[in-house]
């Protein structure tokens, strides 16, 4: 099917016409263009770029919070001082997207939207409490990323609505993050098996704690029990152990191409470890290098 319908936005007002008109928008096209020309799904008929749409640009901070435009993207995530120092699973997981061009054109928003069970942000995202702003003509309203997911490759969004910014509120005194995936190579990878862990430490013990699994479900899930197996304790060996057993036990994995049920499952428990471990070794000021994934420097 060949795009019938083109337009460029210059404002929001304008994509959101185009989106109630039956447009589908596209900023950097990473996952848009990849899945036709794999023969994934058609392009649509109707397509709005939002890509020169001022105001869903950029990223800033209010107090300790951060506010992602949709279009901020995986490389100015990555790079971004506060990012880095504060949301540092959000930096992991940007830092491994895709390839340097992927990540240089590709966007929070669609990334987001495009809702894979393999994406690298959405787990970083719903362990850090965050939501999306949906607007359309109708107006606009907040969604938790935790929220936002309706299945493979769905959201809970309508048709007319757009995620127009990603807003992340200041993490707790002593909060640390990790996402780390099963690689095989450092570029154009998607995650096999992935985990996410923000703990909050204080006076030697962990007081809060989020764990969320990629790659291994339907959608991006947290583990109330991996949690709860972290919570209230020394963060020690015997706690780790049970919140990845926790991880791998909640996990739902399917066989494709990239790897079987079984490996996927009996991974999961290995790279729980590995986020939390991360995540536990950055709360208590050990140095470990962005993408915690992969040992580099980001």
């Amino acid at each position: 099917m060949s795009v019938a319908s083109f337009t460029s936005a210059a404002t929001v007002d304008d994509a959101l016409a185009a989106l109630a008109a039956g447009a589908r928008p596209v900023a950097g096209g990473t996952d848009l263009v990849v899945g036709a020309r794999q023969g994934k799904a058609p392009l649509p008929e109707r397509i709005v770029a939002i890509d020169r749409v001022a105001e869903l640009s950029g990223i800033s901070e209010l107090d300790g919070a951060l506010h992602l435009g949709a279009l901020a993207t995986h490389s100015e995530i990555a790079t971004h001082p506060l990012v880095r120092e504060r949301f540092t699973a959000l930096a992991d997981a940007s830092a491994i997207v895709g390839s340097r061009a992927t990540r240089a054109h590709g966007t929070i928003g669609g990334n987001l939207m495009n809702a894979s069970p393999a994406m690298e942000t959405g787990g970083p995202l719903q362990c850090l409490d965050a939501s999306v702003m949906l607007q359309s003509s109708r107006g606009s309203r907040w969604v938790p990323v935790a929220e936002l997911f309706g299945g493979p490759g769905a959201t809970t969004a309508q048709p007319d609505e757009l995620l127009v910014a990603v807003d992340v509120p200041a993490p707790a005194e002593g909060t640390a993050s990790a996402y780390v995936r099963l690689e095989y190579r450092r570029q154009m990878e998607i995650a096999v098996v992935g985990a996410t862990a923000a703990v909050t430490l204080a006076g030697g013990a962990v007081s809060a704690a989020r764990v969320a699994i990629t790659a291994l479900a339907p959608t991006i899930r947290r583990v109330p029990e991996a949690e709860a197996a972290l919570e209230s304790s020394d963060g020690g060996e015997a706690a780790v152990a049970a919140a990845a057993a926790a991880a791998a036990a909640a996990s739902a994995p399917i066989s494709d191409v990239r790897a079987s049920e079984g490996y996927r499952r009996a991974m999961a428990e290995v790279i729980a470890r590995r986020a939390i471990e991360a995540a536990l070794a950055r709360g208590r000021g050990e140095l470990v290098p962005i993408p915690a994934s992969s040992g580099g420097t980001g």
